[in-house]
């Protein structure tokens, strides 16, 4: 288990490096545990450098690489909830049943703008 308590002593550049530290390892976690963030990561690795060819300028690929990104992002505070709702017990109940819901319809959200933001930039 990783000890995310930071030392009482450490300010500025050491605690830096300790978040940032931290960080890695979350995203370790969520690569290693979580399927659905695997596939995703994979089609960034596909889809961004085909976002960066495919977009004129530099908005463009902002918007078509920022919105794979974006993905990524509501997918791991998606496991994150998912995680801290199963840490907190494993039977049914309908808050955690909703709060699970409600991550995963953020994930489905994010890849609906996915959608729209390279149909808006390529059909344009």
């Amino acid at each position: 288990m990783n000890d995310h308590t930071p030392p009482a002593r450490k300010h500025g550049f050491d605690h830096l490096l300790h978040a940032t530290r931290w960080s890695w390892q979350g995203l370790a976690a969520t690569i290693r545990h979580e399927a659905a963030f695997r596939q995703e990561l994979f089609l960034f690795v596909l889809l961004a450098p085909l976002g960066w060819w495919l977009g004129e300028t530099g908005i463009e690929r902002a918007l078509l690489i920022g919105s794979l990104w974006v993905v990524l992002i509501v997918e791991i505070l998606n496991s994150a909830l998912e995680s801290t709702v199963n840490r907190i017990g494993t039977e049914h109940h309908e808050l955690s049943g909703r709060a699970k819901d409600q991550g995963s319809a953020a994930v489905t959200l994010s890849l609906i703008l996915v959608g729209i933001v390279w149909a808006c930039v390529l059909l344009s």
